[in-house]
């Protein structure tokens, strides 16, 4: 069990997160929904916080700009191998461009426990321009 314990503090066999989307194209102002899946590991850990961004990368910069961040704050523990699911909602800037071969969305996860490694997840989405005359649902 010690064994278990130390290495969930540099990772191996620790928490995991994944954000599951609903869906990966979105129009700008529209609300992205999903839950945050979180799956225990070998042993028992005590939660600190997860942490959403979203994030544009510009390939022919070179840059990535952090949009909006999202914090859950919390103090739950999440038991060894428990899958455990939060909803995830999010509401997108009306004013975003949309995606292209050179401008890229993600959205970027961390789960911080109070002792151990961050667990992390990326989801790529991607940002279209409504037909003329559609409505992007709210």
């Amino acid at each position: 069990m010690l064994l278990r314990k130390y290495m969930s503090l540099v990772g191996i066999g620790s928490a995991q997160i994944d954000l599951i989307l609903e869906k990966e194209t979105y129009y700008p102002g529209e609300t992205v929904k999903g839950d945050f899946q979180i799956k225990g590991g070998t042993i028992e850990q005590q939660l600190k916080r997860i942490e959403c961004d979203l994030i544009r990368k510009d390939e022919i910069l070179g840059k990535e700009e952090v949009i909006h961040t999202a914090t859950i704050l919390t103090s739950s523990k999440i038991q060894a191998e428990a899958v455990n699911q939060i909803p995830f909602a999010f509401t997108l800037p009306e004013e975003m461009d949309v995606s292209t071969e050179t401008q890229l969305y993600r959205f970027t996860t961390r789960l911080f426990f109070t002792q151990g490694v961050a667990s992390a997840d990326q989801d790529a989405i991607k940002i279209v321009k409504p037909a003329d005359g559609e409505v992007a649902e709210a």
